[in-house]
């Protein structure tokens, strides 16, 4: 089967389509046909040797994915050949092919697409885990939301929107800044590029305070870092819940008298260790993001779509923090 492979440590443009073996299905597991890849900030890392787990090479990045039941194993009853499925695979979706346990796929609605489907549990698993089991959203917190109009942050938009919390979103144009109001935002701010000095830092410390009210935010959302970790900090409330997400703008350093001060916890957000860990729970959430869904509460923004020789293009594009919404990857028709 063609696959999108890295071969060395590098940047998109590194990657080339090559051959990896077809997949066979043992007991337990289900093949997938793959049409359509997300792309998400791993992908950025991962290729570049700078993610938590570095996969063997050659191998091919992507996550998220959507495709056809080709073949099941033994004692598989979930589903059959010819299935619309959606699963997130860790790594190995820019390919044509990829085999899962049955456990951990779902099958896609009728009236979403593929590209839909690809675009769904890594942001959302993500931002429900984070919102709901680390962060405790409460109806009427107010929540700061950093990355607004990214994948995980127009998630974070719609969910804390639909769990009843007041969302700010921070964001670095005004067309990201729209997004994030089509999104449901109560209010925007928009930042500059950093990294910042002393005078610039404290000055979106205090644009964060002014919409965060007198008593600040109940839960901060980053999934940015850098140089706007310690200005949202600053922002956070008494008691408050800094919610850790992701470092496209670096890793930050916070100072900690700033938790002591605010009594304020920092709370780490890794889904896919707990979706390990915690199989059940994370199903139930799923669950939930699918009645979410189905209501119309929650939906994937994909904003372009590459062919699959381009796939680079896509992570190059999501490197750059370019990407508003969902970038997807269409890796078969």
């Amino acid at each position: 089967m063609r696959a999108l492979l890295s071969r060395a440590p590098g940047g998109p443009e590194t990657l080339e389509i090559g051959e990896l073996p077809d997949p066979v299905a043992g007991p337990g597991e289900v093949v997938v046909a793959i049409k359509a890849c997300a792309i998400n900030f791993p992908d950025v890392l991962v290729i570049e040797d700078k993610y938590q787990f570095k996969p063997q090479r050659p191998f091919a990045p992507g996550g998220e994915v959507s495709g056809v039941v080709e073949s099941v194993g033994e004692g598989v009853t979930a589903f059959t050949p010819g299935d619309r499925v959606m699963g997130n695979t860790g790594m190995g979706g820019l390919s044509e092919k990829v085999l899962f346990k049955e456990a951990a796929l779902y099958p896609i609605p009728a009236e979403r697409s593929f590209e839909e489907g690809a675009s769904m549990l890594l942001t959302y698993g993500t931002t429900i885990h984070a919102l709901v089991d680390r962060g405790h959203i409460a109806e009427g917190d107010a929540l700061l939301v950093l990355g607004a109009a990214g994948g995980v942050g127009l998630a974070a938009v719609e969910l804390g929107k639909a769990f009843g919390a007041r969302v700010v979103a921070a964001v670095s144009s005004e067309e990201k800044a729209q997004a994030a109001r089509d999104a449901g935002a109560d209010e925007t701010i928009i930042y500059g590029r950093g990294p910042f000095s002393k005078d610039e830092s404290k000055a979106l410390a205090e644009a964060f305070k002014e919409k965060g009210g007198k008593d600040g935010y109940q839960l901060v959302y980053d999934a940015v870092g850098g140089d706007y970790a310690e200005p949202a900090l600053r922002s956070i409330g008494w008691e408050g819940r800094y919610l850790v997400i992701g470092f496209p703008a670096g890793i930050p350093k916070l100072p900690l008298n700033l938790t002591l001060l605010k009594s304020c916890d920092v709370c780490g957000v890794f889904w896919g260790a707990y979706a390990a860990r915690e199989p059940v729970k994370n199903r139930a959430n799923i669950q939930r993001l699918f009645d979410l869904w189905g209501e119309g509460k929650i939906a994937p923004r994909v904003t372009e779509v590459f062919p699959f020789e381009r796939g680079g293009d896509a992570i190059a594009k999501m490197a750059a923090r370019g990407a508003i919404g969902k970038l997807v990857v269409r890796v078969a028709e």
